[in-house]
C-alpha cells in the first residue's frame, strides 16, 4: 500500500528536494512536486510545506505564500482531515494560513541559527509521532532566522492542556533549559499540532537527518510514522 505525497514548491524554496528524497527514494513511496501556482493538489494522502524562503520572505516570513493559489487547496485539504507537515518555512507559512495557532518572530539572538539541537517528544497521539515514545529526544537540525515561536499565554495554555505541543527543544538529557533553546521560543517549543492533530509544524528539520550517513537518521521516525498511520487507517 502506497502512500502519496505533494512536495509544495514556492519561488525560494530550498529544502524541498530533501523532502522528496525522504519520502520517494527513503521510504520508497510515490511522491510529486506541486508548483505553488497549481489550484489542485490531485490525489495526495500528505502535502509537505517545505523549508526555504518562499518569496523571499517578503514581509515577513510565510506571509506572501499563504496567498499563492495551491494554499487555498492546502488549507481545504486540512480542514478536511488531511495529513500536513510544514516544516521551517512551512511552519511558518501554516501559521499564516491559519491551520495553526502563533506566529514565529526574529531569533532572540537576532542572528540566523544553523546547528544541531535536540528535541524532547511530548507527545506520541499524532500521525507524526506514533513510532515514538514520550519523552524521546531526538537529534534534530535547525536553519533559520525566525524561528521564535510566540502566543498568547492562553493560547500556550490551551496547546499543553490538548497535548498540541508535540516537540520541545532541551538538553540530551531531555532537560527543557534556556541554554537548550535555541531561539526563544515561549516555553522551549520546537513543534505544534493542530486541534484535529493532521497538521503539524515545526521549525528543526527531520528531512536534513533521515539517513544514517548523515549523522542521524532520527528524522526518519517521523516520515516512518505518518506511513504508518497510514497503512493502519487503510486496514
Amino acid at each position: 500500500m502506497s502512500l502519496a505525497c505533494g512536495v509544495i514548491v514556492f519561488p525560494g524554496s530550498n529544502c524541498d528536494h530533501d523532502a522528496y528524497h525522504v519520502v520517494k527514494h527513503v521510504l520508497g513511496q510515490e511522491t510529486r512536486f506541486i508548483w505553488h501556482k497549481e489550484t489542485s493538489l490531485g490525489d495526495v494522502d500528505l502535502v509537505i510545506v517545505p523549508g526555504g524562503f518562499s518569496y523571499g520572505d517578503y514581509l515577513r516570513s510565510g506571509a506572501i505564500a499563504r496567498f499563492s493559489p495551491i494554499m487555498n487547496e492546502v488549507v481545504h485539504f486540512a480542514q478536511n482531515g488531511g495529513l500536513v507537515m510544514g516544516i521551517c518555512n512551512g511552519f511558518q507559512v501554516l501559521c499564516e494560513s491559519g491551520l495553526l495557532p502563533g506566529a514565529l518572530l526574529r531569533n532572540a539572538s537576532l542572528r540566523f541559527a544553523c546547528k544541531w539541537t535536540h528535541l524532547r517528544t511530548e507527545t506520541t497521539n499524532t500521525p507524526f509521532t506514533g513510532l515514538l515514545h514520550h519523552g524521546q529526544v531526538l537529534r534534530i537540525p535547525i536553519a533559520h532566522g525566525d524561528g521564535n515561536y510566540f502566543a498568547s499565554d492562553a493560547v500556550l495554555d490551551e496547546l499543553e492542556a490538548n497535548d498540541q505541543v508535540v516537540f520541545r527543544y532541551s538538553t540530551p538529557d531531555g532537560d527543557l533549559t534556556a541554554d537548550a533553546n535555541p531561539n526563544g521560543s515561549a516555553r522551549n517549543i520546537a513543534g505544534i499540532v493542530n486541534a484535529g492533530r493532521n497538521v503539524l509544524g515545526m521549525m528543526p528539520h527531520p528531512e536534513r537527518c533521515a539517513e544514517s550517513v548523515l549523522g542521524t537518521d532520527d528524522g526518519a521516525l517521523l516520515f516512518r510514522s505518518v506511513l504508518d498511520s497510514f497503512v493502519d487507517a487503510q486496514v
